[in-house]
């Protein structure tokens, strides 16, 4: 049977080929490195018009679509894509993406999206595992990792409220200086402080600082009552050390959150799991499958060891929710959202897809791309690795240029569509920073490409 025609919104068969039709060959054929974001003065004058009265049609949109929009943005997912934390979905993610939009689920309540939340939940159970957590602890699907992280702090400030009835003059997170901005964005959220912890020279926080940190704070550790460690850290992709950070954490009864939105991919490879020993003590963390879990936009799985905290709170009661079915997992109670897509989906379809395997192989292959190119930096004399890597960021200069040489060959290469390399601020001077999340970039190449360096 055919979708009804209301009157209002007619179904253009023809139209819905060719949009399939384009996300197809998009899929098959791969990202355009040549994209980039255009004037704002360009795009208003491109895209005039398209919102009026009588419409412009769906073939016409989609033309502004393919013609203006996509190529005035910059695919994530290209291979040679090295700034920021890019992206690298799967083909299988990225066609079931277009499935889970079609389905029309609300994911929010087992009620409505009982399936969708029982196949997201087995996604984030293999996570859980990973981390040799207890078998009830679960989670759910944000958008994005400063999601994430909010809502894990969120629920580690009611906890800490549930212990402690009179508070504290000031309630307070600690993190060290390699924290990513999303945690300074939360303490202003929340109205909490930030007590910095000092790490060693690349940031990396442990057991004593924090407890030196603590104590510079007086008696009552002044309200600290979350701990936030990072395993990949953005800037520099390092790994705090989590043992002996969960060794105080138990010691005084604090909260301890690992932001690895980035880097706790790793924990998929067996190369890497010593050095994450400790993961299976923490109290909650986030990981992003869009980053180097080979999702498509957006999707942050927030996990935490024991969901009765979340659930405290975040479980949202009003009249219109008083017959939710409390008793079954209702990803709203875990996050400071109601409303939400189903966007664990497409992860798992891809692992359901290719097998965990594929998945522990093909990140073991990004750390030894990201090995490969810091081995090719030390043996050029033009260049200059500036630490070894934690994970598969890759920090180096190139002595004898200014900031402002180091710009023009980072945006060079941006409009020549060769490659995104953008610098970055490290201890106070800019160096060049690589990310490698994407299993197809030719190390040969990137080395080949920083030979234009001399």
């Amino acid at each position: 049977m055919g979708r009804a025609n209301d009157g209002f919104f007619p179904v253009d068969e023809l139209l819905i080929d060719a949009v399939i039709d384009w996300s197809y060959r998009r899929i098959v054929g791969g990202e355009d490195p040549m994209t980039g974001a255009k004037p704002a003065s360009e795009l208003a004058a491109a895209l005039d018009g398209a919102i009026c009265p009588e419409g412009i049609g769906g073939h016409e949109a989609l033309r502004r679509w393919a013609h203006t929009i996509v190529p005035a943005t910059r695919a994530m997912g290209d291979a040679m894509n090295l700034a920021y934390v890019p992206a690298s979905p799967t083909a299988a993610a990225l066609t079931f993406d277009l499935a889970v939009s079609s389905a029309q689920i609300m994911g929010a309540l087992w009620e409505t999206g009982a399936g969708a939340i029982a196949a997201e939940n087995q996604a984030l159970r293999w996570l859980a595992d990973l981390a040799g957590w207890p078998a009830d602890a679960g989670g759910t699907f944000v958008q994005g990792g400063t999601v994430g992280n909010l809502s894990a702090l969120v629920a580690a400030r009611e906890r800490a409220r549930a212990l402690h009835p009179t508070p504290p003059a000031r309630w307070r997170i600690a993190a060290g200086r390699a924290a990513h901005s999303s945690i300074t964005s939360a303490a202003r959220v929340m109205d909490v402080d930030v007590l910095w912890v000092d790490g060693d020279a690349a940031g990396r926080i442990d057991g004593p600082a924090l407890v030196a940190a603590l104590a510079r704070e007086g008696g009552d550790a002044g309200g600290v009552f979350a701990v936030v460690a990072n395993v990949g850290a953005t800037n520099a992709g390092i790994i705090d050390r989590l043992d002996s950070l969960a060794d105080v954490c138990a010691d005084r009864g604090l909260w301890l959150h690992v932001d690895g939105a980035y880097g706790l991919a790793s924990l998929v490879a067996p190369s890497m799991r010593e050095r994450l020993d400790g993961i299976e003590r923490v109290d909650s963390f986030v990981v992003d499958p869009h980053k180097w879990l080979f999702a498509p936009y957006d999707c942050c799985a927030l996990v935490y060891r024991d969901p009765a905290a979340a659930r405290a709170a975040h479980s949202q009661h009003a009249g219109y929710l008083e017959h939710i079915d409390r008793d079954e997992w209702n990803p709203s109670d875990h996050a400071i959202q109601l409303s939400r897509r189903a966007r664990g989906l497409p992860f798992w379809f891809s692992l359901a897809t290719y097998g965990t395997d594929h998945y522990a192989a093909a990140v073991e292959h990004v750390l030894a791309i990201a090995r490969e190119v810091a081995d090719g930096i030390r043996t050029r004399s033009h260049l200059e690795l500036v630490t070894d890597p934690d994970l598969s960021v890759v920090l180096f200069r190139r002595p004898g240029w200014s900031e402002e040489q180091m710009v023009a060959w980072s945006q060079e290469h941006a409009r020549l569509g060769t490659t995104l390399i953008v610098p970055t601020r490290w201890h106070d001077e800019l160096v060049f920073r690589l990310c490698f999340v994407n299993p197809r970039t030719d190390p040969s190449r990137v080395l080949r490409i920083l030979d234009t360096m001399i």
